[in-house]
């Protein structure tokens, strides 16, 4: 399955989609690095070194050797970085993790699936063309739908949820970040079982 030898052991790619700048903290577009940060949290470590256009670390996540990592490309360009760390380290696609925001889900519900269409995601659009197709797994983050259809849609997700949509992202934010080392040690399919059940 893997195209000759790993450069450096990496196993895995874990990619948190988010856009960088203080203005999308906390925003609905970017809860995969709410998840990227409690997840670094819980294993202990930065996630602060500048490669392939992201900010990653390499540790030890469910048995596996794993790059975290945060493009700082922009959502829309992130398979720039996602391609170039993926080709360096020679991994298929099926070891691309991909942590993303969803508003077709309800705000905190998870969804773990081995492939898929990008599902309007610009994020995912541009990993599948960086990685030539569908076949990574995704992770995604409920943070729920428009209040209005009328409402915009770059508003809705670049604005932060608050009430009782906020303590459901912020549980499915925990639980994503506990759900990783699951996914990894365990497998997509193994893991999915788990992982959708709430």
């Amino acid at each position: 399955m893997f195209f000759g030898k790993k450069s450096a052991g990496v196993e895995w790619l874990i990619v948190f989609l988010g856009n960088p700048g203080d203005q999308y903290e906390h925003t609905r577009h970017n809860v995969a690095w709410d998840v990227a940060d409690a997840l670094a949290e819980e294993l202990n470590v930065p996630i602060q070194r500048l490669k392939f256009k992201a900010l990653t670390h390499v540790t030890d996540v469910g048995g596996q050797k794993a790059m975290l990592m945060k493009p700082v490309t922009y959502m829309n360009l992130s398979g720039e970085a996602v391609g170039e760390a993926a080709r360096f380290y020679k991994l298929p696609p099926e070891r691309v993790l991909v942590v993303c925001d969803d508003i077709a889900l309800p705000p905190g519900k998870l969804r773990l699936r081995a492939q898929g269409s990008a599902g309007g995601h610009n994020g995912l659009k541009s990993i599948q063309q960086h990685l030539g197709g569908d076949n990574y797994p995704r992770l995604r983050v409920g943070v729920g739908g428009k209040p209005r259809p009328d409402y915009d849609l770059a508003d809705w997700v670049l604005s932060r949820p608050a009430g009782e949509d906020a303590k459901a992202v912020d549980d499915g934010v925990k639980r994503a970040a506990k759900a990783i080392p699951l996914i990894l040690g365990k497998g997509v399919e193994r893991a999915s079982e788990q992982v959708n059940r709430r």
